[in-house]
Formats: structure tokens, C-alpha cells, sequence
């Protein structure tokens, strides 16, 4: 049995602050975020330029509901992402776009293999992924 933190279906493990951290949203923490900000959908359009890009408080807001779903607290989440410095902006948005990429799409994180390049072209030739239910 080795220690290494795995991910449930739908949730990832990364690197954040030193240390692995696992993180998940599930329709609780999703909805949770819908009824401080806007929704999800919404958001996710967002990161594709389709809509307003997330401001720093949604994409932090985000992640922490992500270690949440993950188990941590409440409050042991808000203190740990407060404690991150403008620094981590930068990877608190690339866990964010990923922490609901791979909620809407939970396979496409264990598939692996081929040219990431050719596998995010859509049949326009884009390089964004469909919007989910597209």
C-alpha cells in the first residue's frame, strides 16, 4: 500500500504550497459557490473567454471548496488559502479551471496518452474544450 494521496473520480491531487493536496467539488461545494458568487456554467465560460474571467476571490473561493469536498474544514480551508500570497494566484487559477474541468468531466483526467494539443481541438479546430453539455 503506498501513503501518496489519490483522488476520488472527479477530484485531483496537486501540489500546492509544498505539499500534496487533495481537492474535489462535489454539487454541495458547487452549489456553494453558486449561492456566494454565480453560476458554475458560468464560471467555466470564464476560464475560456466566454464570459467575465473569475475574479482572485472566486478562483480562491473555489479551491478552498475544493480541499472542503477533499475533507478539510471550513475553517482549516479559509485559513490555509488566506495564507497563500499573490504568488500562488497563478496556480490557485490553473487548480480551479481544473478542479471543474475534471468535475464535469471525470474520465478525461485518467485518460491520458496522445498529444494534449490535438486532444483539446475541438471539430472547429479551437483549442478550448466544449462547454459542458455541448
Amino acid at each position: 500500500m503506498g501513503i501518496a494521496a489519490q483522488a476520488k473520480r472527479g477530484g485531483l491531487v496537486e501540489q500546492l504550497a509544498g505539499a500534496s493536496r487533495a481537492m474535489i467539488l462535489t454539487n454541495d461545494e458547487i452549489e456553494r459557490f453558486e449561492d456566494r458568487h454565480f453560476g458554475i456554467f458560468q464560471l467555466w465560460d470564464g476560464f475560456f473567454g466566454r464570459a467575465a474571467r473569475p475574479t482572485t476571490r472566486q478562483v480562491r473561493d473555489l479551491v478552498a471548496l475544493g480541499l472542503v469536498g477533499a475533507g478539510m474544514t471550513d475553517a482549516e480551508a479559509d485559513r490555509f488559502i488566506e495564507g497563500l500570497g499573490p504568488d500562488h494566484n497563478m496556480r490557485l487559477y490553473q487548480l480551479a479551471q481544473a478542479l471543474i474541468g475534471v468535475a464535469f468531466y471525470p474520465d478525461a483526467a485518467e485518460a491520458g496518452g496522445g498529444d494534449p494539443e490535438d486532444a483539446a481541438a475541438g471539430d472547429d479546430g479551437k483549442k478550448t474544450p466544449p462547454a459542458p453539455g455541448g
